[in-house]
């Protein structure tokens, strides 16, 4: 299936899974005219050129569009970990990040040293999580990565988390194995193109911009990761229950095959103070406009349905959004 046909196939399947609930919804409008909520929304999501931004930069404009008494802010991170941390400091009001994160935030275990107060709006899109090497290189798996050097990603994100774990299930010791470096994505493309990097570790959707651009030089593997799930999550003990596998579509970079790889859903966090009538307005948000919620370079991505929203894990929905979601389904 072509990119476009993907992207089509995607959106229609959301309008679908939406239907029944834009109808009620609209009743429901009609009846009682409502203004929406007021006040400030910054939304915390990652790197300028990744997967986070692009989605939360079209929550951001379907927001402001339905509640223009909402002011909404992009803020800029090194992903989940950055953004967790956000929220603690009163610098966000909602945020996304990884749900293996959310759960270790949840529960206080590393990289958190003691329980953060968290609250879901919904699980909004998984994450693929992406180990890119020189289509040049002898390297085919994990293991095959002693002695090189990798990319894990910006030291305050999820995938460098991930990305450390997933080399001690190979059976590596970051650092002494493998020489680490945790470099921005644009950096990482860079250090690719010049050799300085064997490999790079990304987390979003499908393609991204930093391993599309390196197709025509110098030309990119990804590896298969899912054989490694197993003693993943053995070894990440409950956050490591967030972790599936999925597959990268052959063709979503170019002269690249399919790959079983590891997917991660994403969860929009916000704090338990968070007002109700701001989570419920987000959770309206997500159901009703999901379809203007694909980034348009989404080819692979399951972004997950009004079904799946609430499937958050141990994370608690804020109770806005229960309201919210009720009144949706019924």
């Amino acid at each position: 299936m072509t990119g476009p046909a993907r992207r089509t196939a995607l959106r229609a399947a959301l309008g679908t899974a939406g239907a029944g609930l834009l109808a009620a919804a609209g009743t429901a409008d009609s009846r009682q005219p409502d203004r929406g909520p007021e006040g400030r929304l910054r939304i915390a999501t990652g790197e300028t050129d990744g997967f986070y931004t692009a989605f939360g930069r079209l929550l951001a404009a379907q927001v402001t569009a339905a509640y223009p008494r909402l002011s909404c802010e992009v803020l800029g991170s090194e992903g989940s970990v950055a953004n967790v941390r956000l929220l603690q400091a009163r610098r966000a009001e909602v945020a996304l990040a990884l749900a293996d994160i959310a759960l270790a935030a949840y529960g206080g275990t590393p990289p958190f040293s003691t329980h953060v107060p968290l609250r879901a709006i919904g699980r909004v899109y998984e994450n693929y999580i992406q180990l890119a090497v020189r289509a040049d290189a002898p390297i085919r798996t994990v293991a095959d990565l002693a002695g090189r050097t990798v990319s894990l990603g910006a030291p305050a994100s999820g995938g460098a988390v991930l990305g450390d774990r997933l080399l001690r299930a190979a059976g590596l010791a970051p650092g002494t194995d493998v020489d680490v470096r945790h470099l921005l994505m644009p950096q990482a493309a860079h250090a690719m193109r010049d050799g300085s990097i064997d490999a790079l570790l990304v987390a979003g959707g499908v393609p991204l911009p930093v391993l599309s651009g390196l197709t025509p030089r110098p030309g990119i593997r990804l590896l298969p990761l899912a054989g490694l799930l197993p003693r993943l999550r053995a070894g990440a003990g409950r956050s490591g229950s967030g972790l599936e596998a999925v597959t990268v579509p052959a063709g979503a970079y170019r002269g690249t095959p399919e790959v079983a790889t590891i997917g991660v859903a994403n969860l929009l966090l916000c704090r338990p103070d968070l007002p109700a009538p701001i989570a419920a307005a987000l959770t309206h948000v997500l159901v009703r406009h999901a379809t203007r919620l694909v980034p348009t370079t989404a080819l692979g991505t399951q972004f997950l349905d009004a079904r799946s929203l609430i499937s958050t894990g141990v994370v608690p929905l804020h109770p806005g959004a229960v309201v919210a979601y009720r009144e949706l389904h019924g």
